[in-house]
């Protein structure tokens, strides 16, 4: 049997879908539309074979692009030699069997799958694109979305799937671990990456700068982010070299892929991060993780997966959660969810994964 996912969701939901494509892999072949920033994530994915990137708000945006990704979303259902030996896909009656897996759930997901011409549908029952799907799944919003979207192709694996199944995978390419090779010049030191940045501006704890501070003279830092994170990097990396030195923080932000940022950070001893993309990398790459939670909490499903990973947040705060994504500005005006998580407290729980006992009595 061959599928097709469809996941144009947010990065943290792509690389949360890996265990389904694993899983599927396993039945035949799997293709798969997503963002072009998706498939950035999912490339040299050994279960996937083809990507279709599906650019809906900028270059297919509209109906002659969504018609064009529907198109090349069409099953390569069989290989047959050309006369010059060159595999060709067929199209028509001859199609083996085939189903779509929504794990994006919106109408346009679902009408893109019915036009690539695959006539089974599965998605959440509470999609807004059910109506267009031929078998519903229950969301189970006390599983982890890993698990949510396992149950999408397997029910019974999902509910017995131990973490080493949950846990996604991503496969950096030599480019990227060339990249990181490179930023790192041969340090042998353990450090810790930092991931300051979130899409939502509530969700991005305000004290990486202070632990970065806090750190530095026990363990080196490696700040990591994308172009958009550049101005929160940047205070982290200048207050540092300012009251350590420049080789006690190393400057990743914007300076690799997403799967480079990947592999830095599956090279780190833990991760700090926000309730964001980042903290999902860690999981695929296995690094422990420190999520510091504010009007999101873990029982939404998207905690981190890595061993020995952690979270921080104020429990008792009744104002909290207040949004699934986090909103834009706290609605009470005071944020305490973010700014009464202190830096030393988040420190302490690094200390447990990352010094050795016989330090941390001395930090």
């Amino acid at each position: 049997m061959s599928s097709l996912v469809v996941q144009t969701s947010f990065i943290g939901d792509v690389v949360l879908t890996t265990p389904l494509i694993a899983m599927l892999a396993e039945r035949g072949p799997v293709d798969v539309v997503t963002t072009p920033v998706g498939a950035t994530v999912l490339r040299n994915n050994p279960a996937i074979r083809s990507l279709i990137a599906y650019d809906k708000r900028r270059a297919d945006r509209g109906l002659r692009g969504f018609l064009r990704t529907a198109y090349h979303a069409r099953p390569l259902v069989a290989r047959r030699e050309t006369g010059r030996g060159e595999p060709r896909a067929v199209h028509g009656h001859d199609r083996e069997a085939r189903r779509a897996y929504l794990a994006q759930g919106s109408v346009r997901s679902a009408m893109l799958a019915l036009m690539a011409g695959y006539h089974d549908r599965t998605g959440f029952a509470t999609s807004s694109g059910h109506a267009l799907y031929t078998t519903r799944v229950e969301y189970r919003d006390d599983w982890h979305h890993a698990r949510r979207l396992l149950s999408l192709g397997d029910w019974d694996m999902a509910e017995h799937a131990d973490k080493a199944t949950l846990r996604p995978k991503l496969y950096p390419g030599a480019a990227d671990v060339a990249d990181v090779d490179a930023l790192l010049h041969g340090r042998p030191r353990p450090f810790v990456a930092i991931a300051p940045g979130s899409v939502w501006a509530t969700k991005r704890w305000p004290y990486f700068d202070t632990l970065a501070e806090l750190m530095a003279p026990d363990v080196e830092i490696a700040v990591v982010g994308g172009t958009d994170d550049a101005a929160l990097g940047h205070a982290i990396v200048s207050r540092v070299r300012a009251r350590w030195g420049a080789a006690r923080v190393i400057d990743a932000v914007g300076k690799l892929s997403l799967l480079g940022s990947a592999e830095l950070i599956g090279r780190a001893a833990a991760l700090v991060t926000n309730d964001s993309s980042p903290q999902h990398l860690a999981s695929a790459m296995g690094t422990p993780t420190v999520t510091v939670f504010g009007p999101t909490v873990p029982t939404f499903g998207f905690g981190p997966l890595a061993p020995h990973s952690q979270v921080v947040g104020r429990d008792d705060l009744a104002c909290r959660p207040c949004d699934r994504h986090g909103p834009r500005q706290c609605p009470l005006g005071h944020w305490k969810c973010m700014r009464d998580v202190s830096p030393s407290e988040v420190y302490d729980i690094v200390k447990t994964i990352v010094l050795p006992a016989s330090d941390r009595a001395h930090t």
